[in-house]
């Protein structure tokens, strides 16, 4: 059997970025805000989202020997909100991305998340999209916007999700950059496009997109709508708990909100379309460390016979508190 660990949502901080505690609630103007931020973040999300480093190398330590490894993004904490662009985001990333390739070598693959490239503050509406951040991800941290692997039988496709559905964050973009962004989003579909062609008729395929919010600009490319027949699973990040995935599935279709903010129009604009994310078999990898509230973070396991096109066994894996 050939086994896939799938890590994502790693968030880890480098000294540098340790330094800037309290960078939400700076981000997030007045007090009333600040104080339901910290409340939110106490009781709910994460309490001190920069105490979990330590959780890395526990992956690391219980799979010492898998066949390949995926890295599914966000590999930074992103405490400027302008993603690998700021230095210490840069530190960061690159220091996890050490640890992977440092104990799998060329069996890890590295998929970018939306915090790789910057995105507005949950609340306050600072940092954005910078292009440096992409130039940085693929030429100092070696993260490709389209990737592909066979295993055997199988084969393994993988996408930026932020570049992939990048007009959904084209506000967040400075004017300047938007036509150099375009110009790279149109390049990222016509790659994944190449990717799924190139796959052999019948092949099974195990597809990796961090952000689900790009799944139905994906689901209207031909040819990925051709194969969504053979994808066996699309692995996502991003939610860090099955708990978003479940809120996510039940409130598909409801209409978009454009005035409560960027985050808000974000979301309701993903689960405007959340219907097709059944298309596409997703499944769910956590963050390493879950959320305050169910304490339910892990990774996943994607294990298959790859001689064979059917038997796919996917398992959660929860890493203590």
């Amino acid at each position: 059997m050939n086994r896939i660990v799938v890590v994502s949502d790693i968030h880890h901080a480098c000294t540098a970025e340790q330094a800037r505690r309290g960078y939400e609630e700076r981000a997030a103007g007045g007090r009333v805000a600040r104080v339901m931020l910290r409340a939110y973040r106490r009781f709910v999300w994460l309490d001190d989202p920069m105490a979990h480093n330590h959780r890395l190398p526990e992956i690391i330590r219980r799979e010492p020997r898998p066949d390949v490894v995926v890295g599914n993004g966000d590999f930074c904490l992103d405490t400027a909100f302008v993603g690998v662009s700021d230095d210490a985001a840069l530190a960061s990333a690159g220091e996890s991305l050490g640890l992977l390739r440092s104990a799998y070598g060329d069996r890890f693959m590295a998929n970018a998340g939306d915090h790789e490239f910057g995105k507005k503050s949950f609340v306050g509406g600072a940092g954005g999209v910078r292009r440096l951040s992409l130039e940085r991800c693929e030429s100092k941290l070696g993260i490709p916007v389209v990737w592909s692997k066979a295993c055997g039988r199988w084969h393994l496709v993988g996408v930026a999700s932020s570049v992939a559905d990048w007009p959904l964050f084209e506000r967040e973009t400075p004017e300047a950059e938007r036509g150099w962004w375009r110009g790279r989003h149109e390049a990222c579909l016509a790659g994944l496009a190449a990717a799924f062609d190139a796959v052999p008729p019948g092949a099974p395929i195990l597809f990796f997109c961090h952000d689900p919010s790009a799944l139905p600009r994906l689901r209207r490319l031909p040819a990925v709508a051709a194969r969504l027949p053979d994808v066996r699973a699309t692995v996502i990040g991003h939610l860090h708990t099955p708990l978003v995935l479940g809120v996510a599935n039940r409130l598909a279709g409801c209409p978009t909100v454009g005035w409560l903010g960027n985050s808000v129009r974000r979301y309701t604009s993903a689960l405007r379309e959340a219907r097709c994310w059944r298309d596409f078999r997703v499944t769910l990898c956590p963050s390493p460390a879950g959320i305050q509230l169910l304490k339910d973070g892990g990774y996943l396991t994607l294990e298959f016979d790859a001689s064979r096109a059917e038997g796919l066994v996917v398992r959660m894996h929860r890493l203590p508190w």
